[in-house]
């Protein structure tokens, strides 16, 4: 493979970064709590997003995106985390699906989607799971059945992303459920929204605003050329290589929230006292402070080197599952702890705390549980250091 073009250099990051902040001081920010409490789409910040190019991130410069590195994208993903992680997630599954059909669509694909992926204009996300079928994607059962020029498909799928308020999805399919082993049976298609699908809203414990659903496919039918790729059978590894950059967001999430923890804490200790004296000087505070941090920074700094893997177009499951299985974990014993440090106030709607607690473990489930990721680092470690 080789290294990935447009990386920006270190002054248009700065530059970039500096405008993402903006946008989340000013426009999500004063927004996020009362959002979040109504599990409200955030359809203006969604909108301003486009405005801003945030669509197009990853999305190389000859389609109208951005072109920036997967590190820099790491790195906003951080920055909008730590604000609020629902309007994160509402750019990285679209991304996924940009990375599926940037590395494995037709010029005829690219050049139909991609631009409109970069604009916003389409808006959408992948559609992997289903109510049988989570970490094990090689158990789903969605069928798309090849009649003349057209793939019918039929099924369900369960906790996708974007599939109400966007516009398009890519659908991990069965297009032969002979084949064995069983992940040769299956491909990848582009479906639009106009094609038929029920997206049906789900009720969450966090990571709330966001539109995440059920949705039924009941004879919804796509021209051929939308499978991706061009061949059956290559959804399965087209899929993993996808989700190398979904498991660095997700990391990149998981190290924002835990970043957002460590401030408000921080800045709480300083103000709340007992005894006579800010809590911030009791050894007991000042131990998960420093362990907060800590985390922090490791959690950071694993993201960033899985995110330079990909760059450097290596495979980067065993750092994106390190990254990955690390920030998560951090994210969610820093809101535990953010928790504490606040004592009641933590557990009240008015702070941010029981946002927090909400939703990190959503990121120690999603992209491949946690359990799975600490499967694939050993196996990758047996691979790589053999005897």
């Amino acid at each position: 493979m080789t290294q990935r073009q447009n990386i920006t250099s270190e002054e248009d990051e700065v530059l970039i970064l500096d405008a993402v902040r903006e946008f989340l001081k000013r426009d999500v920010a004063p927004y996020a709590h009362d959002l979040e409490a109504r599990d409200e789409y955030p359809q203006k910040i969604a909108d301003k997003m486009a405005e801003l190019g945030l669509f197009g991130i990853t999305i190389s410069s000859d389609y109208g995106g951005l072109g920036l590195s997967a590190a820099t994208f790491a790195r906003i993903v951080e920055e909008i985390a730590a604000v609020w992680m629902s309007v994160g997630g509402i750019i990285g599954s679209h991304l996924i699906m940009a990375r599926l059909v940037e590395r494995f669509g037709s010029d005829e694909m690219k050049q139909a989607y991609l631009p409109k992926f970069a604009s916003g204009e389409l808006r959408g996300g992948i559609a992997l799971t289903e109510p049988d079928a989570g970490t094990d994607l090689q158990a789903i059962r969605m069928r798309a059945a090849r009649e003349g020029d057209e793939y019918v498909i039929n099924g369900s799928k369960m906790w996708i992303t974007n599939s109400m308020m966007g516009n398009i999805l890519a659908v991990l399919v069965k297009t032969d459920t002979r084949a064995e082993p069983a992940h040769k049976g299956m491909s990848l298609l582009l479906v639009p929204r106009q094609a038929g699908y029920v997206p049906s809203k789900l009720e969450k414990l966090g990571y709330r605003g966001i539109d995440t659903c059920g949705i039924e496919f009941c004879d919804v039918r796509v021209p051929a050329a939308n499978l991706i790729g061009g061949e059956e059978g290559r959804g399965l590894q087209q899929t993993l290589n996808a989700i190398e950059l979904g498991r660095i967001n997700v990391a990149a999430r998981g190290t924002g929230i835990a970043r957002a923890c460590l401030e408000e804490s921080l800045a709480y200790a300083q103000t709340r006292r007992t005894f006579g004296k800010p809590i911030c000087q009791h050894q007991s505070i000042q131990i998960k402070l420093a362990d907060m941090a800590t985390r922090v920074e490791a959690a950071r700094l694993l993201t960033e080197q899985a995110a330079h893997a990909f760059d450097e177009g290596r495979r980067s499951d065993l750092e994106a599952g390190m990254a990955k299985l690390f920030a998560t974990e951090a994210a969610m014993e820093n809101s535990a702890e953010a928790m504490r440090i606040h004592g009641a106030y933590g557990y009240s709607k008015e702070f941010n705390i029981e946002r927090y607690y909400r939703d990190a473990p959503l990121l120690a489930i999603g992209e491949g549980t946690n359990e799975l990721q600490r499967l694939i680092i050993a196996r990758q470690l047996v691979e790589k250091y053999p005897v």
